[in-house]
């Protein structure tokens, strides 16, 4: 068990959220799933719990309702080495979302993501700060990362 468990609230969409990203992400499992009984306060059969794994790390879902919901202040950042991975994480995890630009989505369940090419962070940290600093305008300019147009910007005279 890993010591430090991302914790996440949903308003009675845990299961399906929890379903929604160990399809999207290959290396992911569904672990314990605890369901309300007779006497739980939520319907019978319902998730009240859940923990899965999404490339070896570990989350709670927990079906807690309206109280509280996701801001962008917390998100995921999802590391990616090519545009195929960075096109096809984006094009699923938004789906029912909304692009907020710079390589951030929030999803349909409302939780916020970054799918970042690890490549931006080495341009970004170039020794040469024109080459990083057109880095940094093209990507303020996008709102899915394209690897292309930043090596572009990198390798522009």
């Amino acid at each position: 068990m890993q010591k430090i468990t991302p914790f996440l609230w949903f308003d009675g969409k845990a299961e399906e959220a929890m379903n929604f990203y160990t399809a999207i992400f290959k290396k992911s499992k569904v672990g314990n799933v605890m369901r309300y009984g007779d006497a739980g306060p939520g319907p019978k059969d319902a998730v009240m719990s859940a923990t899965f794994e999404l490339e070896g790390q570990e989350f709670i879902a927990l079906n807690g309702g309206p109280q509280f919901s996701f801001t962008p202040a917390i998100s995921f950042f999802v590391n990616c080495e090519t545009q195929e991975e960075v096109d096809e994480l984006w094009d699923k995890l938004s789906q029912g979302g909304e692009a907020q630009g710079c390589g951030w989505m929030r999803d349909k369940y409302g939780l916020s993501w970054q799918i970042i090419p690890s490549i931006l962070g080495r341009l970004l940290q170039d020794k040469d700060a024109t080459k990083s600093q057109r880095v940094m305008q093209a990507m303020l300019k996008m709102v899915k990362i394209d690897i292309q147009l930043l090596q572009q910007a990198y390798e522009q005279q």
